[in-house]
């Protein structure tokens, strides 16, 4: 670290990812299980994509964006785990000052794109099963097209102000209590005040995630009013097994992040290993089943990876 000219602190040129603690010397046992769940997430979701690549018949609106989600899973991975697993292995700590902050901010911004993402899905399941005559005049490439824009765009545009306002912080220290640069977590090493990142921080998180996941809840029970008014037993169980594994991994994604926000806001109450695990496992958990609960579950997808497989 350099000091400032005006003494009120040190210019950082580079974070310490400390990452657990008070458990440094067994923290590397846990890479037995983050590398096998890298593997998946990767393997996965590479596959999903080139099958979704290679058969024509799977170049459909609702398969683009099984994609969309796909690449957003594997940007998320790539960017919190290899560095996770490299300061298991082999003690790599430090990240440079602009490194930090673009971490930051893809977290920051992927993060909401992937909740928008499950939102589109579930608007499509909710036109599929609740007006499948207008399904093929409303859910449209145009339609995917015109919602990836917006997606990219709306949290694009709310997420951007959060690393902007950690970047422009004066840092007293270095020593990043976390595995990754999460926006708080390096914001608390700034020698001014924070309540604004602090805010900001909840004021998009809540209007972001919180919005979508109103919307994907209510698309879901909309779908449920209309399946069990249904007369044919064979669609209600096709068409509850299908929404209920894909609302199932939805609430599990939340879950996890709900629990993390909380635990950080419980403070000392709660220790401080459990916030930065969730953390990590939310970069992990779900790019690993979401292609198996989205993509293997479904019919056509299933049967092109085996011709993949087969070939």
């Amino acid at each position: 670290m350099i000091s400032s000219p005006n003494n009120t602190g040190t210019q950082v040129t580079e974070f310490l990812l400390i990452c657990f603690p008070g458990v440094q010397d067994t923290q590397h046992w846990l890479s037995v299980i983050l590398a096998p769940l890298l593997v998946l997430a990767r393997t996965a979701n590479f596959v999903l994509l080139f099958t979704i690549h290679q058969a024509a018949s799977l170049h459909a609106p609702m398969r683009y964006l099984l994609a969309i989600l796909s690449v957003l899973d594997v940007i998320l991975c790539l960017t919190v785990i290899p560095k996770v697993l490299l300061i298991f292995w082999f003690n790599m700590k430090p990240v440079s000052f602009a490194g930090c902050f673009l971490q930051m901010f893809i977290m920051n911004t992927f993060l909401p794109m992937e909740c928008s993402t499950f939102l589109v899905m579930a608007y499509d399941r909710y036109v599929a099963i609740c007006h499948p005559l207008c399904y093929p005049s409303i859910i449209t490439e145009q339609f995917v097209i015109t919602a990836a824009v917006f997606i990219v765009f709306r949290n694009l545009l709310a997420t951007l102000p959060a690393p902007v306002l950690a970047v422009r912080l004066n840092y007293c220290a270095s020593n990043v209590e976390n595995c990754i640069c999460a926006n708080i977590s390096v914001a608390k090493l700034s020698c001014g005040d924070i309540h604004l990142n602090k805010l900001y921080q909840f004021v998009s998180v809540w209007c972001l995630l919180g919005s979508d996941l109103v919307l994907i809840l209510l698309s879901y029970c909309f779908i449920l009013r209309v399946v069990m008014c249904q007369q044919s037993g064979g669609a209600v169980t096709k068409a509850l097994s299908t929404c209920g594994s894909h609302l199932i991994l939805i609430l599990f994604f939340y879950t996890l992040l709900l629990v993390f926000i909380f635990t950080n806001k419980a403070g000392k109450k709660i220790p401080s290993e459990v916030p930065i695990l969730l953390s990590v496992l939310h970069h992990l958990i779900p790019p690993a089943l979401n292609p198996i609960v989205y993509g293997v579950r479904t019919q056509k997808i299933k049967q092109g990876i085996i011709k993949l497989l087969n070939h």
